[in-house]
């Protein structure tokens, strides 16, 4: 160490003191030590209150903040019932037994406003005002046992009153109009026992619990039946159809309907004068009478009711408007489907008449010319005229004549000879060729007729069958497989080999329209709904004038009316998620008239059931399995052809009885998409029996009875109930014989199997009318 320099030690402690930290930090230093994030709701920071106060503050906060949007929604929901001139709140009544009257719960309904109605009638619409409530009530009496009128008032109404009885229990008829009522959607339901019911004070409590807990059953939001014979009960079944805000149904969101109060006719042109209700009228769209079908809008008048002073002076009604007319570039076309061009879209299918025609020789395209004389035929010993008919010869396909007396044929087949005795049939070429069906015929007895007929309506038989063994079907043994099913196809794979939808289209098929993407269309509609200017705000009292309706529309009593939107008027492939009603006990299959319920319409319509994908896939090729019953449990497609139909649309199948009024309630469900391009197909399974097996190769019979089907279906593949694959190897004889390789070793209990598929489409449907004739399920047969 150099002289004069101090001595110092490395400090060993590097102990650093914390900083002085101020009270009250400025802005900027918290900025800074921020670094730009933002502090949570929920971090704790400093606040002049506690945290506790602060929670509990802010959940008065949240709950006075929700109270106010309550309370603004139920004053929108009811300010177009507010005032005088307000639209009138719909209710309708409906009696679920014989004993009770719609009538007469509206008068104990105004007699607990000591008001009179005498004027009510027992059928149609009777308006009331309710000053105490300041509002106005519009009562549709609904009679009993007319279920479709009680479909269609619950369809616009607002409230639905049910009358129960106290000595009488709901019949079935009851019952199913419950069940339909609530697959379609109910607005707010009011429960009432009628004034002049019978029973004691000591039952009477039991009973309306009773009847309480029938009507939680189909509506669960019920609370308390009002008994009528109560005063205190009938101003409070009053209130509550008086106060508060109806309950919304789903699908009648964005559509519009008119209850009308007066129908008359006016220079060829139908006027229906009552309040816009729902979304917005439009001069432009079309609207829907039930029962009658799709009209266009003439005009729209203004049509104020007759003003009344505080006095109780009537005063003069305010002159008529002219509220909206249609605009000839924007109205909606009654055209609903297209003009078939047989030469733009011709088809290769072959039309029926060519399918129905029986070619002797299958190679042949036509009908050989017919030559006199007579027909020498050798078939075997003990075969009748009928069954010769369908033997094709040798000498037949060679165009050669055999003389009587020739030499029997031989069928050789690699397990042996097979020899047949044969015998000779003379046959008049002249009478075959007059009359190529003729055949021997011998009528039953009665009771036997009766018995036959009966079995082959034992549709439940039917269905057991086909449940037990699935598609399963008999091969022919009197009509070739080739011809018998020349329309089927073997499929590789269900899901993934190609089919194309386009091919071999129906004529009906070309009467449709198509979208290439609904649901964007659909927003498009309802976008250019919303943003149309020439339109009737709801609550408005208007005359509709409706053109070219026929003369049978009566002029007298309450109308319906439902507005459409664009291209609801145009026909499709309509496709809806449907499953079975658990208290219908038929048989329901595929092709059945049934009438369906969709949105305001119904029509009769031939559905086919198919398949609902499991997940919502639908393969690469867009094929789903055809299904013949519909079954309980399962979920189905129905498919229809039908009127475009908007928004999630709950349907109703329903079957007709002899009784129009008295349907039965066969499955429900919702509209699912208008898919054209959904191809169904109908599967068959052609079945064999191993006859002789010797590892992975069998002899299979019984599946074909000829040769020539056997070379037909030689390309399709195999399949067996214990999930073999395999394939045609070659044809052994002459009786339908085949040799056939799978992937593995075959069983001797196994069952072999051939699947063929073909497309199926629905048949045309109709506009259901009250008067046309009930179509029972025994009219429609299965093709």
């Amino acid at each position: 160490m150099a002289e004069g320099q101090a001595h110092h030690h490395r400090s060993t402690l590097k102990q650093q003191n914390k900083k002085f930290k101020s009270k009250h930090a400025t802005k900027k230093s918290i900025r800074n030590a921020a670094k730009g994030r933002i502090a949570s709701p929920s971090s704790k920071t400093s606040f002049s209150l506690s945290s506790s106060a602060q929670l509990r503050l802010n959940r008065r906060n949240t709950a006075k903040q929700a109270q106010t949007n309550k309370r603004l929604s139920l004053a929108s929901g009811t300010q177009i019932f507010s005032g005088v001139n307000g639209a009138p709140r719909i209710v309708a009544v409906i009696p679920l037994t014989q004993d009770v009257c719609a009538r007469r719960v509206v008068i104990s309904l105004a007699e607990s406003l000591q008001m009179s109605a005498d004027d009510c009638p027992d059928i149609g619409v009777w308006r009331m005002s309710v000053e105490r409530f300041r509002t106005s009530l519009q009562f549709i009496n609904v009679p009993y046992k007319n279920f479709y009128a009680a479909l269609d008032a619950c369809k616009i109404a607002d409230y639905v009153v049910f009358v129960l009885s106290t000595t009488v229990e709901v019949d079935p008829w009851g019952d199913t109009l419950l069940r339909t009522l609530q697959a379609q959607g109910l607005p707010d339901v009011v429960s009432v026992v009628p004034q002049d019911s019978v029973v004691d004070a000591k039952t009477r409590s039991g009973v309306l619990k009773s009847l309480l807990s029938f009507m939680r059953y189909f509506v669960p939001s019920q609370s308390r039946i009002f008994d009528l014979y109560a005063s205190p009960d009938r101003l409070n079944a009053l209130r509550a159809l008086a106060e508060g805000k109806p309950g919304d149904v789903r699908w009648r969101e964005g559509r519009t309907w008119i209850l009308g109060e007066s129908v008359s006719w006016e220079g060829g042109t139908l006027k229906v004068t009552g309040t816009v209700r729902g979304s917005s009228l439009s001069a432009n769209r079309l609207v829907h009478l039930p029962n009658y079908g799709d009209f266009q809008v003439c005009k729209i008048e203004s049509a104020p009711l007759p003003r009344v002073s505080k006095s109780g002076i009537t005063m003069e009604m305010d002159s008529v408007v002219l509220l909206a007319e249609p605009e000839p570039s924007e109205v909606d076309s009654l055209v609903s489907s297209n003009d078939p061009d047989d030469l733009l879209n011709e088809q290769t299918w072959p039309t029926e008449e060519e399918m129905n025609q029986h070619y002797d020789n299958p190679e042949q395209t036509s009908l050989p010319d017919a030559t006199k004389g007579t027909k020498i035929k050798r078939v075997p010993k003990g075969t009748s005229e009928y069954q010769a008919a369908w033997i094709i010869d040798q000498s037949d396909e060679e165009g050669d004549d055999v003389e009587p007396g020739g030499e029997e044929e031989e069928a050789n087949a690699s397990d042996g000879s097979v020899e047949e005795e044969m015998e000779v049939i003379m046959e008049d070429k002249e009478t075959e060729i007059e009359n190529p069906r003729s055949v021997d015929h011998e009528d039953l007895d009665a009771e036997e007729e009766e018995k036959q007929l009966q079995r082959w309506k034992d549709r439940r038989r039917e269905e057991e069958t086909d449940h037990a063994f699935p598609d399963e079907i008999d091969t022919p043994r009197d009509q070739f497989a080739r011809v018998r099913f020349q329309r089927y196809r073997g499929l590789q794979s269900f899901r993934t080999s190609p089919w194309d939808p386009f091919e071999n289209l129906p004529r009906d098929y070309a009467r449709i329209f198509q979208f290439e993407d609904f649901k964007r269309t659909e927003n498009k509609i309802r976008k250019r709904a919303e943003a149309d200017t020439s339109v009737v705000e709801p609550g408005t009292r208007v005359s509709v004038y409706l053109k070219d309706v026929p003369q049978e529309v009566p002029a007298s009593g309450p109308m319906i009316l439902f507005g459409l939107l664009q291209h609801e008027h145009k026909i499709t492939v309509l496709n809806f998620a449907v499953q079975r009603n658990t208290e219908y006990d038929e048989s329901v299959r595929s092709k059945d008239p049934v009438v369906l319920c969709v949105g305001p319409r119904r029509m009769r319509v031939n559905p086919i059931y198919s398949q609902l994908t499991h997940g919502g896939g639908k393969g690469s090729n867009n094929v789903h399995k055809f299904e013949r019953y519909l079954r309980h449990g399962v979920t189905n497609v129905a498919t229809v052809y039908g009127p475009v139909t908007l928004g999630k649309q709950p349907c109703i199948l329903l079957r007709e009885t002899a009784d129009i009024q008295a349907p039965h309630l066969v499955a429900t469900g919702s509209f699912s998409n208008p898919d054209t391009t959904r191809i169904i197909a109908k599967r068959i399974n052609l079945t064999g029996h191993p006859f002789k097996v010797h590892k992975k190769s069998a002899t299979i019979r019984y599946m074909f009875f000829n040769s020539e089907d056997v070379n037909y279906f030689k390309p399709i593949q195999l399949h067996t109930k214990y999930g073999r694959i395999g394939h045609i190897m070659e044809s052994l004889g002459t009786h339908g014989y085949f040799k056939a390789r799978f992937d593995g070793p075959l069983n001797q209990m196994d069952t072999v199997c051939m699947y063929l598929y073909k497309r199926v489409y629905p048949r045309w449907w109709q506009l259901w009318k009250t008067d046309n004739r009930p179509a029972l399920v025994e009219d429609a047969m299965e093709e």
